[in-house]
């Protein structure tokens, strides 16, 4: 399991780096796509560069970066249970941005790293798969780390919001 652990937060700064980098960008000059999708207006008008970067940050720290380090210092199942949920929930996180860029048909930032992140992480998940003993406290775990991931991007989304209406 330690060679595959410090993958996760690698494949998650990757990935979000490509983000970081095209968010601002994207929606200055997509103004088409906020007519074509106006739910994307709304979702994203007070976001700010630094309140994405914000919520990357956080996510790196108490999640990708901080469990994964646990994980690897400390091996016990619940937090490589944890960890595998962390990783299914990333992979989630790519296959919904490829969905996305198909569905508003135009590309987005971070379909690239999702492209090429993708494949990486189903073999990451086949290969710690093998190596994990799912009983209850792995698989408990596992599951209840996706939707804890996906609250915690709800969390993300809010506090960007907060931080882009401060800043404007």
């Amino acid at each position: 399991m330690k060679d595959y652990i410090l993958l996760l937060p690698l494949i998650y700064l990757f990935h979000d780096f490509e983000e970081m980098i095209g968010f601002g960008w994207f929606f200055r000059n997509n103004p088409q796509l906020f007519k074509k999708h106006p739910y994307l207006t709304a979702a994203y008008r007070d976001f700010t560069q630094e309140g994405f970067v914000f919520a990357v940050y956080e996510q790196l720290i108490f999640f990708f970066g901080g469990l994964s380090l646990l994980a690897y210092y400390f091996p016990c199942r619940p937090l490589y249970g944890i960890w595998f949920g962390m990783l299914l929930a990333l992979t989630g996180h790519f296959v919904a941005h490829i969905g996305i860029c198909i569905y508003v048909g135009k590309f987005i930032p971070s379909l690239i790293t999702s492209i090429i992140c993708l494949p990486i992480s189903a073999l990451i998940i086949v290969k710690t798969a093998q190596l994990l003993t799912f009983d209850t406290v792995t698989t408990v775990s596992a599951v209840l780390t996706v939707p804890v991931m996906m609250l915690n991007m709800k969390v993300d989304h809010f506090t960007m919001f907060a931080l882009g209406r401060k800043m404007n």
